[in-house]
C-alpha cells in the first residue's frame, strides 16, 4: 500500500482539488478490504477515488482519507454456450477492458468505448453512451458493505439501476470490489468474418457508421466510430486536447413529465423514457352499456428525457463561454462539458456550473443536476 498526500488535482481529470488529510492506495483486493475496514473503524470521513474522471474537488482539499482503487485483474467465469462471463477487479481501467473485449469479439459494452475511469465506478452511475448502458451487460458486483463490514454479492436488480443512478449513488455506502459482466461471444466459428457488435441503438452512431438503427456492424468498426465521435466532442482523454481536461458531461440530461415537455419549444429534443400506453379499442355489446361500466381510455402520465446540451445552448451559453477572470470554461467542442483552461480551480468550476444552472432554470424552468461527484463544493 502506498501512502502520502498527493493533491487531488494530480489524480483527477479536471485537475482541481487540494491534498487530502490522508491518502492510501491498497495494492490488492485483500488489502483494500483491510484498509477500508480500518478507515471505517476510525470514524474518519473517507472518499473513494478511481480514475478521477468523475470527481471535482475543492481547492482546500479533503478532511479525511482518500482510498484510491487500483486493484487489477480480469477473471473468466463459467458461462452458457455463446456467452462470456467476466469478473473484473474494480481498479481495472474501463476503456482498457472495453478494448480487450472488442479485440476478443465479445459484444455488450462496445458502445461504452472511450469512457474514462475505473471499472468499479461504472455501476455507481450506470454508465451509458450511444444507446448502450452498463445495465444491459451487468450481472452484479462484489460489494464491501460499510454498515456490516461484510462482502456480499449484489445482483443487477438489487442495485436498482436507472438513468445515471443506482442504489450506490442513492446512499448505499461501501466499496465495489469487482464487477461481473455477461457478454455475447460473437466470434465466428472457424474465424471466417469479423465478430459483430450488438445492434446499433443510437441515431448519431448509426449515421456515423452509415447503417440503419438496429444494424450489427463489425465490433472493431463500432468502437472506432464511437471513439471518433467522443473525440470530436473532447470526451476522450488526450494530452494534446485542452478540451479533454474535464469531468466529461457535467450535467445529466433532465427527465421531466411529458406534459411539462410540451411547454418547451417544439424543436427541443426529447426522448420517451416510459413509453405511452397503446391505444385501446373497446367492443361494446349490442344495446350498449351504462357509461360507468366503460373503462377509462385515459393514458397514464409518462416521462421524457431532454437534452441538457440543447437547454444550455438555447439559454444563451455558447461553446467556449467563460465568466470574466475564471480559469474554467465551456468546452469549445461541446456545451455539456466544463473544462479547466489551465488555471482553473474547484471554485471556478462550481461558479460556472451554478451560472449555467441559473440560466437554464430561468429560461426553461428546468434544474440541471451535476453528474460528477462534488467534493467540498456545492451548486
Amino acid at each position: 500500500m502506498t501512502s502520502g498526500t498527493p493533491a487531488l488535482s494530480t489524480l483527477t481529470t479536471m485537475r482541481v482539488g487540494g491534498a487530502p488529510e490522508r491518502f492510501v492506495q491498497p495494492a490488492d483486493r485483500a488489502e483494500l478490504v483491510r484498509t477500508a475496514l480500518d478507515v471505517w473503524a476510525s470514524g474518519d470521513d473517507w472518499l473513494l477515488l478511481g480514475g478521477g474522471s468523475n470527481t471535482v474537488a475543492a481547492d482546500d482539499g479533503f478532511d479525511g482519507t482518500v482510498i484510491r482503487i487500483a486493484t487489477r485483474g480480469v477473471e473468466r467465469l463459467e458461462a452458457p454456450a455463446g456467452r462470456i462471463r467476466l469478473r473484473v477487479q474494480a481498479g481495472e481501467p474501463w476503456d482498457e477492458l472495453v478494448a480487450a473485449t472488442v479485440a476478443n469479439g465479445w459484444a455488450g459494452i462496445e458502445a461504452l468505448s472511450g469512457i474514462p475511469g475505473s471499472t468499479g465506478a461504472a455501476p455507481v452511475q450506470n454508465i451509458g453512451a450511444y444507446g448502450q448502458e452498463l445495465e444491459s451487460a451487468l450481472v452484479g458486483i462484489e460489494f464491501l458493505d460499510e454498515v456490516t463490514g461484510d462482502v456480499r454479492f449484489l445482483t443487477r436488480k438489487e442495485l436498482g439501476l436507472g438513468y445515471r443512478t443506482s442504489a450506490l449513488k442513492r446512499g448505499m455506502r461501501g466499496i465495489v470490489l469487482s464487477v461481473d459482466l455477461d457478454l455475447a461471444d460473437n466470434t465466428v466459428p472457424g474465424g471466417i468474418g469479423a465478430p459483430l457488435s450488438e445492434p446499433v441503438g443510437y441515431a448519431q452512431l448509426a449515421n456515423a457508421l452509415g447503417v440503419p438503427i438496429g444494424s450489427r456492424v463489425p465490433i472493431a468498426e463500432l468502437r472506432r466510430a464511437v471513439l471518433a465521435l467522443r473525440g470530436s466532442k473532447g470526451m476522450v482523454l488526450d494530452a494534446d486536447d485542452p478540451d479533454s481536461v474535464s469531468a466529461g458531461s457535467f450535467f445529466t440530461n433532465p427527465i421531466v413529465s411529458e406534459g411539462f415537455a410540451r411547454t418547451l419549444p417544439a424543436d427541443a429534443p426529447r426522448w420517451p423514457v416510459t413509453p405511452p400506453e397503446p391505444e385501446t379499442v373497446i367492443a361494446l355489446p349490442p344495446g350498449g352499456v351504462h357509461p360507468m361500466d366503460v373503462p377509462s381510455l385515459a393514458r397514464g402520465p409518462y416521462e421524457v428525457k431532454l437534452s441538457a446540451a440543447w437547454l444550455i445552448e438555447h439559454a444563451g451559453i455558447r461553446r467556449g463561454f467563460a465568466l470574466p477572470g475564471s480559469g474554467a470554461a465551456i468546452s469549445s467542442k461541446h456545451t455539456l462539458a466544463i473544462v479547466n483552461r489551465g488555471t482553473g480551480t474547484g471554485a471556478d468550476v462550481a461558479q460556472l456550473a451554478s451560472f449555467i444552472q441559473a440560466r437554464v432554470q430561468a429560461e426553461f424552468g428546468v434544474l440541471l443536476y451535476p453528474e460528477p461527484v462534488l467534493v467540498g463544493l456545492s451548486l
